[in-house]
């Protein structure tokens, strides 16, 4: 029976393992913060402390790490400590789920398989709720003989595991797309709470016709729920839409493709984080409009 090994237990990663504990599977996993791995191993699986140890233990590694360098690192190293590649076994898989550029995921196949590793491209949506309930969706490519020995472990962690292509790409193309739309969601939500807030609208009022109109968004309902409750407590911080509008960006640069509301959201939230709202809640991009009181929430 085939081994499973997840890297990264944040907010996604935590619910994707105990999705596949739940399935059945012994999970092996790997955080920096070793206290959290520990934790969740008392539950049932294995706590590795180092890359390399959960690289040779597991048939498929599921990588949950913010962006295409921390995903360079758990797999080659970072100069003081080796990755897990280089203990991997041939023709096992790592599963990476990272938001990256499209172009980054196809060059890490291509070094993957030159080590006799296999690879899918395997970006994630959905929220922590989701991740944690088995029902997140999963936007991934691959070459058939990764998806033979991954796809179980797959199943177990998303409702909807979409397979768009035969080779990496597709699906890291795909999830920028949705980020595209997410991005540009929270932004004109923000937006459309501001004009309100500013014309003196009672916000609770607003929130609830419009999540009953046809203006509304899964972001606005999501995200201005957050500016409501004055929680900007980051689920979703506001520099990961600095990061993903970015690549958005980038990617129809090299077409010479023109995104003008991606770039207009990409510069809120931009300004967000330089105002000194980084690591806040993205619903906190609200707090660039001028001449607005914010709701304070509940006492």
């Amino acid at each position: 029976m085939s081994t499973v090994g997840l890297i990264g237990l944040g907010a996604m990663g935590s619910g994707m393992a105990a999705s596949l504990r739940r399935a059945g599977h012994t999970v092996q996993v790997f955080d920096v913060r070793r206290e959290v791995a520990a934790a969740f191993a008392a539950g049932g699986g294995v706590a590795h402390d180092t890359l390399a140890s959960l690289g040779e233990a597991c048939d498929v590694i599921v990588s949950v790490v913010v962006n295409a360098a921390q995903t360079e690192s758990v797999l080659f190293g970072d100069g003081t400590n080796p990755g897990c590649a280089a203990s991997m076994k041939p023709d096992s898989v790592f599963v990476m789920c990272s938001t990256v550029d499209p172009n980054w995921s196809v060059a890490l196949e291509a070094r993957l398989e030159a080590m006799g590793l296999r690879y899918v491209d395997a970006p994630i949506s959905g929220g922590a709720a989701k991740a944690a309930s088995g029902q997140m969706t999963m936007m991934t490519a691959g070459k058939p003989q990764a998806y033979a020995l991954a796809e179980p472990f797959l199943n177990a962690m998303a409702a909807k595991v979409y397979k768009l292509g035969d080779s990496a790409g597709a699906g890291s193309k795909v999830k920028i797309i949705n980020q595209l739309l997410a991005g540009v969601h929270i932004a004109a939500a923000a937006e459309a709470m501001a004009l309100g807030l500013r014309e003196g609208v009672d916000p609770a009022a607003l929130y609830e016709v419009i999540t009953n109109s046809a203006g509304n968004s899964w972001m606005f309902e999501n995200r201005m729920a957050h500016v409501l409750a004055a929680d900007y407590t980051p689920l979703s911080a506001v520099d990961i839409f600095v990061k993903d509008l970015g690549i958005v960006l980038d990617m129809a640069r090299a077409s010479k493709f023109p995104l003008p509301l991606s770039s207009t959201a990409h510069q809120m939230f931009m300004q967000a984080s330089t105002a000194g709202f980084a690591k806040e809640d993205d619903s906190a991009v609200i707090k660039i409009f001028p001449g607005i009181e914010l709701p304070k929430g509940k006492a």
